[in-house]
C-alpha cells in the first residue's frame, strides 16, 4: 500500500502519527508544497512599499528559504515517522499539488486546518477543502490534536 501525507506547517506531526498508527507497514510519501503566490506577493509588496528604483527581488530569496524549510519539515517527518519515506517538494498551488500526487497513492493523509474549535465544515481551509473534494483517492483526514465535542454542533433548527 501506497500513502502519500500533505506535510502542512502546522499540522504535519498529527498526519505522521496517524501514519504509523494505521499504516504500520505502508510505502510512505511525505509531500511538502511551497506556495508560488506568496513568492509572488512578496516581490509586488516590495515593489509597492520600496518603489521600482530599489535594487534586489526578495522573491528569489524568499523561495529558498521556503524551499530550506519545507525540506526541514520534511526530514523532521521522516524522523518522527522512524522509518525512511519518500520525500517531495512541489511549488504551484497547493491543492492541485496534492491532489496530483494523490493520483499515484492508494490513501492519502492530511489534517484539518480551519477553525479547530468546533465541529464542522469550517475545520477546512479553502486548500484543504479543495483536496478533500477532488482526491482521486482513500482519504484519512486528521485531527491536529483532541477533537472538540459534540456539544460544539450547532443546536438543529426548528
Amino acid at each position: 500500500m501506497k500513502v502519500l501525507v500533505w506535510i502542512a506547517e502546522a499540522t504535519w506531526p498529527s498526519c505522521v502519527d496517524t501514519v504509523s498508527e494505521l499504516f504500520p507497514d505502508a510505502d510512505v510519501r511525505l509531500l511538502a508544497t511551497v506556495p508560488t503566490d506568496v513568492v509572488a506577493q512578496t516581490a509586488g509588496a516590495r515593489i509597492g512599499l520600496w518603489g521600482r528604483g530599489t535594487s534586489g527581488n526578495p522573491a528569489s530569496s524568499v523561495t529558498e528559504l521556503a524551499q530550506t524549510a519545507a525540506r526541514d519539515r520534511l526530514a523532521a517527518a521522516e524522523a518522527r515517522l522512524g522509518r525512511p519515506a519518500e520525500q517531495e517538494v512541489r511549488s504551484g498551488r497547493p491543492e492541485r499539488d496534492v491532489t496530483a500526487a494523490a493520483a499515484e497513492v492508494d490513501v492519502l493523509v492530511l489534517a484539518r486546518d480551519g477553525d479547530l474549535s468546533r465541529l464542522g465544515p469550517r475545520s477546512l481551509d479553502k486548500h484543504t477543502r479543495f483536496v478533500v473534494d477532488h482526491a482521486p483517492c482513500r482519504v484519512v483526514l486528521v485531527w491536529p490534536g483532541v477533537a472538540p465535542g459534540l456539544a460544539s454542533i450547532p443546536p438543529p433548527p426548528d
